[in-house]
């Protein structure tokens, strides 16, 4: 009771911290997870690949928008992307399809 009013209940929810403790008997052998606090994995290449897709296809969605809004038609404007999407895939920089006002 709280000042003889209502039930006070724990949070049976909360779940505590795992402790990063560093086994330092030598008879105890590290599992593949233990001994590792702190320490970072390199990165995976499938998800770079990935990552660096997904940015190509930003890129070309922002200038499909470009060229809409500067009133190309649908054919000029995939004729652009495809050159566009060549460029960005061949080497990793801005595409380089210059972009004039009609």
């Amino acid at each position: 009771m709280y000042n003889g009013i209502g039930y006070n209940q724990s949070n049976k929810f909360f779940v505590r911290p795992k402790t990063n403790k560093v086994i330092t008997d030598s008879s105890k052998l590290f599992g593949s997870d233990q001994g590792t606090a702190g320490v970072t994995r390199k990165p995976n290449k499938e998800i770079q690949e990935h990552d660096c897709k997904r940015q190509v296809e930003l890129k070309l969605l922002m200038l499909e928008k470009k060229l809409v809004d500067l009133g190309y038609t649908d054919v000029e404007i995939s004729e652009k992307l495809d050159e566009a999407r060549k460029s960005l895939e061949d080497q990793d920089g801005e595409p380089s399809v210059l972009i004039s006002e009609k």
